[in-house]
C-alpha cells in the first residue's frame, strides 16, 4: 500500500426499507477535517485522471456503479515512491479510499455503466487558484496502462 493511502471497508446497514451506509465520520481515524462534499460521474471507459493536490486529502466513495481507482506515488523521498495501487470499489464492494496530498490518482468506470463518485475532501475548492494539478492519463512518466487487463 502506498504510504498514506488508507482504505476502510464500509458496511451498509440493510433492512426491509433499503439501506444506510456511513461514508466518513469525524470519530474515524481517517477523518482530518472537512472542506466540502461533491459528486462526480465517470462515464464508462473514460479515464478521469491523472491529477494530484498539494494540500488536499481526498476521501473517495463510489455510491453507484463500479470504478477502478488507481494511485501512483510520485513523492520525492517517499518510502513507497514508484508504487501503484489499484482498487475496485463500488456498490458491491463499498469502501472509503483516502488519498493524501501529492499522491497522483485517477479513476475509470468499469462494468459497462457510469460510476458515481462522492468525494469529501479536506479543503474547499478555490475557483481562483485550484489545488489541482493534472497529468495526461497516458503519461509515460507513470507506469500504468488504463486498458482492461484480461486473464
Amino acid at each position: 500500500m502506498i504510504d498514506g493511502v488508507k482504505v476502510r471497508p464500509l458496511k451498509p446497514i440493510h433492512d426491509e426499507r433499503g439501506y444506510l451506509m456511513e461514508m466518513i465520520r469525524s470519530d474515524w481515524p481517517e477523518f482530518a477535517k472537512f472542506g466540502q462534499v461533491y459528486i462526480t460521474i465517470a462515464y464508462p471507459d473514460v479515464v478521469k485522471g491523472w491529477h494530484y493536490h498539494k494540500v488536499q486529502t481526498d476521501n473517495f466513495i463510489i455510491v453507484k456503479g463500479t470504478a477502478k481507482v488507481v494511485c501512483y506515488d510520485n513523492r520525492q523521498g517517499s518510502k513507497t515512491k514508484g508504487d501503484v495501487n489499484e482498487f475496485f470499489p463500488g456498490e458491491r464492494n463499498p469502501m472509503l479510499i483516502q488519498i493524501p496530498p501529492l499522491v497522483v490518482h485517477g479513476f475509470k468506470a468499469v462494468g459497462g455503466e457510469s460510476a458515481y463518485v462522492v468525494n469529501a475532501p479536506t479543503e474547499l475548492y478555490r475557483y481562483e487558484k485550484p489545488d489541482e494539478f493534472r497529468i495526461p492519463y497516458d503519461s509515460p512518466e507513470i507506469p500504468y496502462n488504463w486498458d482492461v487487463k484480461m486473464g
